[in-house]
């Protein structure tokens, strides 16, 4: 079972966040620590550096005002995808540190990782919380996702792939370790939807609706992958 760090010197509160009206961004500051991290997620906020390109610029805090989730039952799996996933093993927190640094490739457009948001999930995942999914092909890591595990949220992090349709495939994996007997109180959250991601199921929801539901989804018990 994932250790409970001690609590955050930094509080977040809900009705702040919804006062941000239009605005993605709703705070910037505090810090990294895994209580810090855990109290965000549970009040609907996720890190990002405000600037990539400064190493030791602030920390801002993202609550989108549409909120890109993926219920389990949404999940499309066209034909060629169905077929990707025979040819790929899916592996649970083998390779955790290699998943975050292949999302933090700087050679990938619009990257964000940088060193601290890397040294701050690892922790995670030392206490039990941050988790990768991988896509292995002889013996080879092709493509995965990470993320953090709290009751029946998963908040999706990041993904990446080397072949063809191994992060798609890392995903399908995902809702695959998560179908379990609380599957219908299960929420990935993937933050922002895109293109890319509404075609595989991803829906947006109101900013008020995600928070509104955050409370059930914390009381789910967590999945057995990830205990």
């Amino acid at each position: 079972m994932p250790v409970e760090p001690p609590p955050s010197r930094w509080r977040f509160d809900v009705d702040d966040v919804l006062e941000h009206g239009s605005e993605d961004l709703v705070a910037v500051g505090a810090d990294l620590e895994p209580g810090t991290l855990l109290a965000a997620y549970r009040r609907g906020l996720f890190p990002m550096p405000l600037d990539p390109g400064l190493p030791e610029g602030p920390i801002s805090w993202w609550s989108p005002v549409r909120r890109g989730v993926l219920p389990l039952d949404a999940l499309k799996v066209s034909r060629s995808l169905r077929k990707s996933c025979k040819t790929f093993e899916i592996r649970v927190n083998t390779a955790f540190a290699e998943v975050i640094d292949a999302c933090a490739d700087p050679r990938r457009p619009h990257g964000w990782i940088d060193d601290r948001i890397r040294a701050a999930y690892v922790r995670l995942h030392e206490l039990g919380w941050a988790h990768s999914v991988e896509s292995w092909r002889a013996g080879r890591l092709e493509g995965g996702l990470y993320g953090v595990a709290i009751g029946g949220l998963f908040a999706g992090e990041s993904m990446f792939h080397r072949a063809r349709d191994a992060s798609k495939v890392a995903l399908v994996g995902l809702v695959d370790l998560l179908s379990d007997e609380h599957a219908e109180r299960r929420l990935i959250d993937v933050q922002w939807q895109t293109p890319h991601l509404a075609s595989l199921g991803v829906q947006e929801i109101p900013r008020a609706d995600y928070l509104a539901r955050l409370p059930a989804l914390l009381d789910v018990p967590l999945p057995a992958a990830f205990t």
